[in-house]
Order: structure tokens, then sequence, then C-alpha cells
């Protein structure tokens, strides 16, 4: 057998996607070069590795043995490049992070110039609720987590970043009586939730019961962005983090509806276990975001200031 690691590269991706297309897009290669060698490496086996039903992959059983061989080596591939990598006096490894989905617009920007000035650091970064992040390093499956809210009853060492404000948002059609919005208009608006063990719908929930406010519920989504479009389009309304939606209010697509009581403010905190034992990585982003944290917020993040 003669087969390449790009090849091997670009079978795993085909298997993850199940599509040719997929996969060129995700490994930036032409389509055609994708099939060249996906057939190069099918010729080197005499069972089928995949069989194509109208425009759709299904790997064999075969070539799922095949994939989880191939995944060995791409992994012992990349210890060899790490290994090397170290004796040459660089960063190199994997970081493991797990954040919540609104922290997707504030985390990169703490990660950036640590990761690009780190080309050995290979980010894996699972983007969830957070009960699932919590979840994730109780279990000591990640080096990080990004939160609003610290989890109790876990022992954890934290570096506060920065502000986390939310505010009720409606779509730019939504005229209110006065200064602010009354407690009974707010009672009588469509309100728009995120799923059950997200940290912004707790918030939420717990303002408006703090508030005594009989809302009505109108749906319940499971990502900021969906709930964005969803507020955009004039289905209901929500109360959201200011970060992610920067450009909607910008662009006239969302409003800010003034209520008191509001923002809700709470702080976006990088946290591991006390107990963690520390990669090399690991110590050196906490010292990068310590050093670099006041410097990021006011480069990235100072139009917050005008809210």
């Amino acid at each position: 057998m003669n087969y390449t690691l790009h090849q091997l590269e670009i079978f795993l991706k085909v298997v993850e996607l199940h599509s040719v297309t997929k996969a060129s897009e995700a490994l930036y290669l032409t389509q055609p070069a994708v099939s060249i060698q996906l057939k190069k490496f099918q010729e080197q086996f005499k069972i089928p590795l995949f069989e194509i039903v109208g425009r759709r992959i299904y790997i064999t059983e075969f070539g799922e043995e095949i994939a989880l061989a191939a995944e060995k080596i791409m992994e012992e591939v990349k210890a060899i490049s790490y290994k090397a990598l170290s004796y040459q006096g660089e960063l190199a490894g994997k970081l493991k992070i797990a954040i919540v989905s609104t922290a997707k617009y504030v985390m990169p920007y703490f990660l950036s110039d640590f990761i690009n000035e780190n080309r050995g650091v290979d980010l894996i970064m699972d983007v969830t609720n957070k009960a699932s992040v919590i979840k994730a390093l109780e279990n000591n499956e990640i080096d990080f987590a990004m939160v609003s809210t610290i989890p109790k009853k876990l022992n954890i060492n934290r570096i506060e970043l920065m502000k986390n404000e939310l505010y009720l948002v409606g779509s730019k059609d939504y005229k209110h009586k006065g200064e602010y919005l009354s407690k009974l208009e707010f009672q009588n608006l469509p309100l728009i939730y995120r799923e059950q063990g997200s940290a912004t719908r707790l918030a939420m929930e717990k303002f408006i019961d703090s508030k005594k406010i009989s809302s009505i519920k109108k749906m319940e989504l499971t990502s900021n962005e969906a709930l964005k479009q969803a507020v955009i389009s004039g289905l209901g309304f929500s109360i959201m983090p200011l970060i992610g939606i920067k450009n909607a209010i910008a662009n006239g697509d969302l409003q800010i509806i003034p209520v008191k009581g509001l923002p809700i403010v709470t702080n976006w905190n990088l946290i591991w276990l006390s107990s963690k034992n520390m990669s090399t990585i690991a110590k050196s982003l906490i010292k990068h975001i310590t050093e670099n944290k006041e410097a990021v917020m006011e480069r990235d993040f100072g139009w917050m200031n005008n809210y």
C-alpha cells in the first residue's frame, strides 16, 4: 500500500462530513482535487470504503474501521510535530476550552494573539450551553471554561475578564410609551427564551420573577443567533447580551427597550479547576490573558461604553 497522509486527512474529513463538497470546503481544496485523492485512496483496497447513493456518501463498515485506524495515525503524526516543536523550545499541544454560546463573541479576542504567536498550539473550543460547559469542566475534559456565572459546587480558579450586560430588545418597529417600559406593557410582550440550561435564560427568568411580571412565553430557541433573528423579524422580545447584538443595533435592526432594573450586569470569567494539573500551554495562556486583558478590552470592546 502506498497511501499518503494527505489522503488519510481527506478520507477522514469525508467520513466526518459525508460529503466531498463539504470536505473540500473544510480543507480549502477544490472538489476535483478531493475526489481524485479519495479515488486514489480507495484503489489501495479491494473492499469498498464507501457507497454513493444519490449525492450522499455512506461509509461502509470496512470504511469505518479504516477511519478509526487513520485517526490514530493522524494523532501520532500530530504527536511527532508537538515533540519536534517542544525540542525547539516552542509551545506545542492541544488547548481545550468550553464556552457558553454567547461567549463566542468574546473568547476569540482573548485567544487570537496567543494562538497566532504559538503556531504549535491546536485550539479545540466547544461552544454549548452553561450546563454542558460545567459538566465538561467537572469531568476534567477541558483545560478552561468561559462563563458569566461561577459554578458554586466546584472549587475553581478564575480570571475576571469583562462585563456582560443584558438588555431587553425588540424589533425596529416597536414603539413604547414613556421613558421606561411599564410593567403592564412588559406583561403584554410575547417573550422568546433561550433553552433550559442557558445562563442567559436563567438571568432573564430571575429578572422577570424579581419584578413579579406575569409574562407571555412565546417560544424557546437553542442559539443566540436564532433568537436574535426571531426578534429582528418581529416574532417577539427577549433579554439578550449586548455583546451579541452589536451589529443589529448599529444597523437599526434591533432596538434596546429601556426598562427599570436593566441592564442585568454579570462578568465573563475564564475558569479552571483548582485541582487541575495545568499544562505548560495552559499556564502560558493564563499569563498571557492576565497581562493583556485590559488592552484587549479597550481595543475590541471599548464600544460597549456607549450604552
